[in-house]
């Protein structure tokens, strides 16, 4: 049997989450759907065939049609709503960040937990397909162990009037983007790693707005590992979604939107959508074929529904939304410290007391391996160190 769905929220991510819905597994439904104002609410239901729209929220989670309730509200309303699905006993996803900050990421996080409300973190971009199948050679050892996770999302900026005011949002990119970067960082170099601090710099470049518009940020793990986030709503040409792994025993790059080898050129006729942040409908435009599911919604949502049918946990859940919340807090002290700032943590769960990494490889008794290179005769030359005295020093391999 399929879920009977309310969606909290008839904008842009609503109606991206009920294509995924309808779409996906081919059993869930749409059945309510509550929005702030009733002609969007109405727009909404009759686009979706949905049979029950209200502009009551409580009425939405406590419908008797409401098995499950996906959160896509502005960010101050996520508190709110999460707090209705415990009092209604309903199973509740909630979209990204959690929460505006750390202290209302655990309020509800701990309100779920106590209540043994099953609850999803809606990571989408941790769902990409290009994402699993990174993270999947990542585990298997295939790049061996991860030094370096680096994240880039950059836009002209989000498509809603409350994402511009820093009281209803929280913040600006950092919190609108850096939450996706930093969990694909937190996911390649393990959730299991503590993060410890945060080193971040923003400013307002653009935008006559009160939050930042462009941030670039570290975020040192205890292993020694760094994740690096880049976010801007300053970026002209459409979104741009990349990800880099650099381990010990290889790299990961990926494209999961701006250049992924589908281009069309139009004249721009038609006025027709292209994809999200798309800037123009004309000249040499970058489509992506399934949007949805190269966004990471269908994987997310087989995921979440699977595992609250199985009773098990879904890959992101309430606590990795707490973390994330958690980095990000210290990353806005850090932009007004320019310091390192710690990651306070009041819930972690993963390992503690993790030593520095050593990727240190022994040539022989006596010599670490630095590396080899083949000359341009064919001779191998290789730069080893003394583990005693620290001497450099390299040794040739003739060529035969």
């Amino acid at each position: 049997m399929g879920k009977k769905v309310a969606i909290l929220g008839g904008g842009f991510i609503g109606r991206f989450y009920a294509e995924s819905l309808h779409g996906q597994r081919n059993r869930d439904r749409v059945s309510v759907v509550y929005a702030r104002r009733e002609e969007t609410a109405t727009r909404f239901a009759q686009d979706f065939n949905i049979p029950y729209w209200t502009t009551n929220m409580e009425e939405a989670i406590a419908h008797p049609e409401t098995e499950v309730v996906v959160v896509g509200l502005p960010n101050n309303l996520h508190l709110d709503a999460v707090l209705l699905c415990v009092k209604h006993n309903k199973p509740v996803l909630c979209t990204k960040p959690l929460g505006r900050n750390a202290e209302e990421a655990r309020q509800m996080l701990e309100a779920v937990e106590s209540a043994g409300l099953f609850a999803g973190y809606m990571e989408d971009l941790c769902y990409t397909p290009k994402f699993l199948k990174s993270l999947a050679s990542v585990k298997s050892g295939a790049i061996g162990t991860v030094l370096w996770a680096k994240s880039r999302e950059t836009h002209p900026g989000p498509h809603s009037e409350w994402f511009w005011n820093i009281e209803m949002a929280g913040g600006g990119a950092i919190l609108d983007l850096g939450c996706h970067c930093i969990e694909i960082g937190r996911n390649f170099i393990g959730k299991d790693i503590r993060p410890v601090e945060v080193m971040c710099w923003a400013d307002t470049q653009v935008k006559p707005i009160d939050a930042e518009d462009h941030a670039i940020g570290l975020v040192r793990y205890e292993n020694g590992a760094i994740g690096q986030f880049e976010v801007s709503w300053t970026f002209r040409g459409g979104m741009d979604l990349r990800d880099e792994v650099m381990g010990s025993e290889g790299t990961i790059w990926t494209n999961s939107f701006l250049r992924t080898g589908f281009d069309m050129f139009t004249t721009g006729k038609s006025n027709a959508y292209v994809a999200e942040k798309a800037e123009s409908s004309s000249g040499w435009l970058f489509p992506v074929g399934d949007e949805v599911h190269e966004l990471g919604y269908t994987n997310m949502f087989t995921d979440m529904f699977n595992a609250l049918e199985s009773g098990s946990a879904c890959a992101e859940t309430f606590y990795d939304g707490y973390i994330v919340n958690a980095i990000m807090d210290a990353a806005y002290l850090s932009v007004k410290s320019k310091k390192w700032e710690p990651i306070v943590l009041a819930h972690w769960r993963g390992q503690t007391g993790v030593p520095k990494m050593s990727g240190y490889v022994d040539y022989d008794d006596d010599h670490y391996f630095i590396k080899d290179e083949i000359m341009p005769n064919g001779d191998i030359k290789v730069i080893l160190k003394h583990k005693t005295s620290g001497l450099i020093s390299e040794t040739v391999k003739r060529a035969s």
